[in-house]
């Protein structure tokens, strides 16, 4: 049976508090509330720092066992010497993060800007030595990956070795500017790859990073694509990972919420853990 989880890139906001996490929420707390109300999260801050074990256990003690993580590689494998020479230290932090135990969704693997194909064998060796414990995604950013054949031969050595396609979808980025949030939308136009949108699957796994524009009735033509994409993957037993960001991140949540119940109208889901805990709340109250 297909799986499907729904996460933001982070779990961590200041300005989420008092609207998708509770009032008076101090930052200690936000990775509890936020999954008590989120299926997964980008586990975006591996990629800046590998974390003492202190904390990987903190974040196990924080989160029920049905919560994932889907932690970014960090960058001193992926973006500093060979990839090839940075297995040891590839081990190394799986097992750091191996306390999670059934919290560690599929991992992820963001290619430099770079990384093009003639780096190809890097990859193919690279993954050789995956444990197979535990699931990967790649992300490629080189435009060489993006022609036919560079699409080709990607997806068949991700597909020898099973590993996932991350799907980077920037096209909310071209839907026009929202008065009080010009000034995020030109940094994420800055900062996000210029890729395009390619929604092919290997491995049996999509992991898609979708960065959503934050008026979210401008996200409606491309909610109701991905709609009918993701309900075609899980028939096709897929398992999907969806990310939604968000220039800013004030609306991510609610972006979120919309794309998950158009989804459960057109395939089975359960109910969102944002929505059993308002529904709690909201017993609590009345």
């Amino acid at each position: 049976m297909s799986v499907f989880r729904m996460g933001l890139a982070i779990w961590s906001h200041k300005g989420w508090v008092g609207s998708f996490l509770p009032s008076g929420s101090k930052s200690s707390e936000y990775l509890r509330h936020y999954a008590q109300r989120m299926q997964i999260v980008e586990g975006n801050t591996t990629f800046y720092a590998i974390p003492p074990i202190e904390t990987v256990r903190k974040w196990c003690d924080d989160t029920p066992e049905t919560f994932q993580f889907c932690f970014k590689i960090p960058q001193v494998i992926s973006h500093h010497g060979e990839l090839k020479e940075n297995i040891s230290a590839t081990h190394d932090f799986v097992a750091r993060m191996a306390p999670l135990g059934s919290r560690i969704g599929p991992y992820f693997l963001q290619l430099p800007p770079h990384f093009s194909r003639r780096h190809i064998t890097q990859l193919d060796t690279w993954l050789s030595a995956w444990p197979t414990d535990y699931r990967i995604s790649v992300e490629v950013r080189h435009a060489d990956w993006y022609t036919s054949s560079g699409e080709r031969e990607l997806i068949d050595v991700l597909n020898r070795h099973r590993a996932g396609h991350c799907v980077m979808d920037v096209r909310p980025l071209d839907l026009g500017d929202l008065p009080g949030a010009e000034a995020d939308l030109a940094h994420a136009r800055d900062h996000k790859p210029h890729v395009p949108m390619r929604p092919w699957v290997s491995g049996n796994l999509a992991l898609v990073r979708y960065i959503s524009h934050p008026d979210t009735p401008r996200n409606a033509a491309l909610f109701a694509e991905w709609t009918t994409r993701i309900t075609q993957w899980l028939a096709d037993a897929i398992d999907v990972y969806f990310f939604m960001h968000c220039p800013g991140e004030h609306t991510s949540p609610v972006n979120a919420r919309q794309l998950y119940h158009q989804l459960a109208h057109h395939t089975a889901l359960p109910p969102l853990p944002w929505d059993d805990v308002e529904t709690t709340i909201q017993g609590t109250l009345f």
